[in-house]
């Protein structure tokens, strides 16, 4: 009776942490925070304040090694999206924000610790060391939000995911230095362990990337394993790595991630879907179990010095470590301030300082245990603060729109380039896609920006600036390319911001079936893209109108004779409404309505009414 009393408290208890984690999630996601504030509020209420939560009593000596794979598999997918095609545009920046920026932020931080908080200098290395990394978890939803222009939200990512190891490998040397307590002895360690650990962390990873990638060209597996195999190699190429060199493991799944994604062999897609979706549920798991094991008295000791310490980090140490690191690049002040305020720490930071501290509590070090509330009082302070200010920053800086009015072109077909170039004609931002090269030179020949290839390349993303886009329009022959792009780019812009055409009536037969997967229709329900090309076959061209007191909206349809087609409107504040088959958006006068118009000969005499000139 009392095994099953204990097996059902163990149960409510792995049951709390996945509904807090993943309910946090979603309550961040509806109310526009930063996710990681709710989940530290989350933690600290189960854990230190009610008492509803024990991870050390629930999960024993198994907590840290669990920590160590979660944490290890969030690396890994973030080494899926690193592309070697960024790198050649921000590589120098990259490769002096890790190093130089590195040893910048982990001095910084060090001084700061010792005379602010008043650590000894060991521990305030440790901690500088730790504080090193920034939350690549926290900063990849933040620049999706915020979409900045150029080249810093590819510098940030970069950084935030390639530092992670680095900044663990220095926090591992400190502990160990910590330990030995000779300098001469550290310094030797401290060489032989940065060695051993680019050999065989990076040798590891190497090799294990290698070998998915011929287990998946020649077919070796079935479709319903790819993930799990996936799954099992990056956790021998961590667990192996570390065993070789303590914490190598981090760089072994980093390297891992990035030769996998840049390799030309295979399709990796799906598995870089499966570990998003992982990423989720470690992420929340994470971040609920490792607050809930702050102590109540820990937190009630954060106050003036603590706060002080985190002003430092954010108004100093960030700052002196940017620009030490970009004196010589090509990035303007504006971006280099904006990479001065966006070092948010996460789930990095906060899982390698639980392990130390509790290894260095575990060795009878004293003060260690203030090691973990400075840190998470780091984190939940640098999170809501570039969480809720950096969109802000990057408005004010002129690097990204509060509500970008610029259109993704899916398709550049002719009827296209002459929409997307009088929107360009009107200062809104174009980008058009097509894996047509005749469609593409010909859109480029008009001055617009282009990608050749498919929407669906794995590239895409990574390769295009949508500084100034907010919408996506898919506008090519095949619906389900269409659907499939909108997926795509759904957690881009927002569903309300997804436009496809009307399916043609084939489709619409099984529409019913996947309601689910369709974006917004355009234009009206009858314009699909058969309808759409009869209409420029018959003559139409797409015009753009300006509507006034004298020439109104009905005069507009009466001087083509109902047969114009609005598809967009510019309104009187210069913003740009997409007209969908259900919206009845009605324009009014001082708003430019371009649209699908059929011209009429001046020799008829019905062409203009008297007095009510068709505007050029």
């Amino acid at each position: 009776m009392l095994a099953s009393s204990q097996t059902g408290s163990i149960a409510v208890s792995l049951a709390m942490i996945l509904i807090l984690g993943v309910g946090s999630q979603w309550l961040a996601w509806r109310i526009g925070l930063p996710s990681i504030l709710l989940l530290l509020t989350a933690g600290v209420v189960a854990g230190p304040w009610q008492g509803w939560l024990e991870p050390d009593t629930l999960f024993g000596d198994l907590l840290l090694p669990a920590v160590s794979l979660a944490v290890a598999l969030i690396l890994y997918e973030g080494g899926l999206s690193l592309k070697v095609s960024e790198l050649k545009k921000v590589g120098a920046v990259v490769r002096n924000l890790v190093s130089i920026g590195a040893a910048v932020t982990w001095i910084g931080s060090a001084t700061a610790a010792h005379f602010v908080l008043g650590l000894s200098m060991p521990l305030s290395a440790l901690l500088g060391a730790v504080l090193v990394v920034t939350g690549p978890t926290v900063i990849g939803p933040l620049l999706r939000h915020i979409r900045p222009t150029g080249a810093v939200g590819s510098i940030l990512k970069w950084e935030g995911i390639v530092i992670d190891p680095i900044g663990a490998l220095a926090a591992v040397l400190i502990f160990e230095a910590l330990l030995i307590g000779k300098a001469s002895t550290a310094a030797g360690f401290a060489a032989v362990a940065v060695g051993k650990t680019i050999l065989l962390g990076g040798g590891i990873g190497v090799i294990s990337a290698a070998l998915l990638t011929l287990v998946l060209a020649r077919f070796w597996l079935a479709d319903h394993l790819q993930n799990a195999v996936s799954l099992m190699l990056v956790i021998a190429a961590f667990t192996v790595s570390n065993l070789l060199q303590e914490e190598s493991g981090l760089l072994a799944v980093t390297v891992m991630g990035f030769v996998l994604a840049n390799q030309k062999k295979v399709d990796v897609a799906h598995i870089v879907e499966f570990k998003e979706n992982l990423q989720v549920l470690l992420i929340s798991s994470l971040f609920v179990i490792l607050a809930a094991r702050l102590r109540p008295e820990a937190l009630r000791e954060v106050g003036a010095r603590e706060v002080l310490f985190v002003v430092l980090l954010i108004v100093a140490v960030r700052p002196i470590s940017v620009f030490a690191s970009t004196i010589r690049s090509k990035l303007t002040i504006r971006e280099k301030l904006f990479l001065s305020w966006m070092a948010p720490r996460g789930i990095v930071a906060a899982a390698v300082a639980s392990v130390f501290a509790l290894r260095l509590a575990e060795k009878g070090y004293a003060g260690a245990e203030r090691i973990v509330p400075a840190t998470f009082f780091v984190i939940i302070a640098t999170v809501a603060v570039y969480g809720l200010t950096a969109a802000f920053v990057a408005r004010w800086l002129k690097l990204a729109e509060s509500n970008p009015q610029g259109i993704l072109f899916v398709g550049a077909q002719d009827w296209v380039q002459q929409a997307a170039a009088l929107l360009n004609e009107k200062k809104f931002r174009v980008f058009l896609v097509d894996n047509n090269w005749e469609n593409v030179n010909e859109a480029r020949m008009r001055g617009l920006s282009t990608y050749a290839g498919s929407i669906l390349d794995e590239k895409l993303l990574t390769t295009i600036d949508l500084g100034g886009i907010g919408r996506i329009l898919a506008l090519t022959p095949n619906d389900w390319v269409n659907t499939l792009a909108l997926q795509r780019f759904e957690h881009v812009f927002g569903k309300a911001n997804c436009y496809q055409l009307p399916p043609e009536e084939d489709t619409l037969k099984r529409r019913d079936e996947h309601k689910h997967i369709h974006g917004r229709l355009l234009f009206d329900e009858a314009a699909t893209y058969d309808a759409v090309r009869m209409r420029e076959f018959d003559g139409f061209t797409i015009k753009a109108t300006r509507l006034s007191d004298e020439f109104t909206y009905d005069d507009y349809q009466e001087q083509y004779r109902q047969s114009a087609m609005p598809m967009f409107v510019i309104d009187a504040r210069n913003r740009l409404h997409v007209i969908t088959a259900k919206d009845g958006y009605q324009p009014e006068a001082g708003h430019t309505i371009i649209g699908f118009v059929k011209e009429r000969r001046r020799t008829d005499p019905t062409t203009q009414r008297a007095g009510k000139p068709a505007p050029a």
